[in-house]
């Protein structure tokens, strides 16, 4: 498989103390990956580096063969790299709907094209990107009433209107109730197999990656310790150790 994200000897480095220390790795184009570890690991510095908003100490990100190191975050966006965040940030005031026509405005330069008619604009388009995460029947109703699960779907339509190849997802589930996480993840599979959108990944719910992950990456300290398909990981001592066997690590991703 072709690889759509390539991190090459990853650092960064705040006064002496090092988030994220000498990271590889690669995504493959349409691959579904996780990056797990508990809390304090690395894992969303690894991300901020990935999409700008933090410049890398060392090292180098390269994008479907492209070198992105350094680039802004709205540059980096552009090329096809999406993100979700663990918080929601949705127009609370706004309609389901109109959230989508937002994202979209934006992706087609025309976001300060506000008037009388600018509710119209995209309504068509957006509510196909609603169909998408099972969303179209709320397009109406406003955000601010919607249950949290639905939020993060909501969220989740408004990362795929730019329709990116590499999408990453810092801890997609959390704050869900456990069947709702098992549906997110599931439609999150659907979407990576249907439309061949790559998805890296954060968790803390080893049921949610260990069902939905092709491959899985553990962060201890800011290395990586492992890289590999749920049975290389479940039974790598090492991550036993320090994160899946009981170990203080795990405590405290168990208590995050």
């Amino acid at each position: 498989m072709t690889d759509i994200l390539r991190v090459e000897d990853l650092k960064k480095s705040y006064d002496g103390f090092v988030a994220v220390n000498g990271v590889s790795f690669s995504v493959a184009k349409g691959e579904l990956k996780a990056l797990i570890g508990p809390n304090g690991a690395g894992k969303s510095t690894c991300f901020n580096m990935l999409t700008g908003q933090l410049r890398p100490t060392k090292g180098d990100v390269w994008f479907d063969g492209e070198k992105i190191t350094g680039r802004k975050p709205r540059e980096i966006w552009r090329k096809g790299v999406g993100r979700t965040f663990q918080i929601t940030g949705t127009y609370q005031s706004m309609t389901v709907i109109e959230n989508v026509q937002m994202a979209l405005m934006s992706h087609h330069h025309k976001l300060f094209s506000f008037g009388p008619r600018a509710w119209k604009l995209y309504r068509e388009e957006a509510f196909e990107f609603l169909d998408t995460v099972d969303l179209a029947d709320q397009a109406d109703r406003p955000c601010s009433v919607l249950a949290y699960g639905d939020l993060k779907r909501l969220e989740l339509a408004i990362a795929l209107t730019h329709r990116p190849r590499l999408l990453l997802m810092d801890e997609p589930t959390a704050g869900m109730a456990p069947t709702a996480r098992v549906a997110l993840m599931q439609l999150v599979a659907d979407i990576v197999r249907d439309q061949g959108v790559s998805v890296l990944f954060t968790e803390h719910d080893m049921d949610v990656v260990f069902a939905h992950a092709h491959h899985i990456m553990v962060l201890n300290r800011g290395e990586l310790i492992a890289d590999g398909d749920a049975n290389a990981v479940r039974n790598n001592p090492r991550v036993q150790e320090v994160y899946l066997g009981g170990g203080t690590l795990f405590k405290e991703a168990a208590d995050a």
